[in-house]
């Protein structure tokens, strides 16, 4: 790597770990692009030559944090001997979900902003060196399941809308219920969608 590329990663950290921090405590509206460049200690115009504007940033920031969950929690599960596919993705889930209810923070700059446009972008089709391409794992558990499914597309985007659009608030204002007693229902569920795509 040469010393212009490695100056060019160098200050792309600099932003991301800037707008992260302000994104998380700030709030995504309250913070500025001049707010995020003030932070990371760089000139204006710098941010332009990496990001179109705060909304670049902000999905390729969900990106990043949501593939490193997904890869903390895929490298848990290669240490386990979960075999079952309904059990895997259970296993991932919840891994997530544990890791989010220890970061509130995170979990309300993410379950926000993550829906399946974003989750499709950003994690099936990574556009950085940062992010995971998840779908390969996806797939991966897809193929070693004894199981044919219907549209494994369309499962994945079964599962991400039914834990992002239902997590959100159980975990932050904890309703209607708090998540350990949600689980057992979120999991259920899960369960049924994946079934129901089973090709008998």
């Amino acid at each position: 790597m040469g010393k212009l590329e490695e100056k060019k990663q160098k200050k792309t950290k600099k932003l991301f770990h800037a707008a992260l921090e302000l994104f998380t405590t700030k709030g995504f509206h309250e913070t500025s692009i001049s707010d995020i460049t003030r932070k990371a200690g760089l000139a204006k115009g710098t941010f332009y030559l990496y990001f179109r504007d705060k909304y670049d940033i902000r999905n390729q920031l969900i990106s990043i944090e949501s593939s490193r969950l997904f890869s903390q929690a895929d490298t848990a599960l290669q240490e386990t001997d979960i075999a079952i596919f309904e059990d895997k993705i259970i296993f991932i889930i919840d891994y997530i979900l544990n890791l989010l209810d220890k970061d509130r923070q995170l979990m309300t700059f993410i379950a926000k902003n993550l829906g399946w446009g974003v989750f499709k972008s950003a994690l099936i089709h990574p556009k950085t060196e940062y992010t995971l391409d998840f779908y390969h794992v996806y797939v991966r558990m897809i193929e070693d399941s004894p199981h044919e499914f219907r549209n494994s597309e369309v499962l994945l985007f079964m599962l991400v809308e039914l834990v992002g659009s239902t997590c959100h608030s159980i975990i932050l204002y904890n309703e209607p219920m708090n998540i350990e007693t949600y689980k057992p229902y979120l999991y259920k569920a899960v369960k049924d969608i994946i079934r129901g795509q089973i090709i008998d």
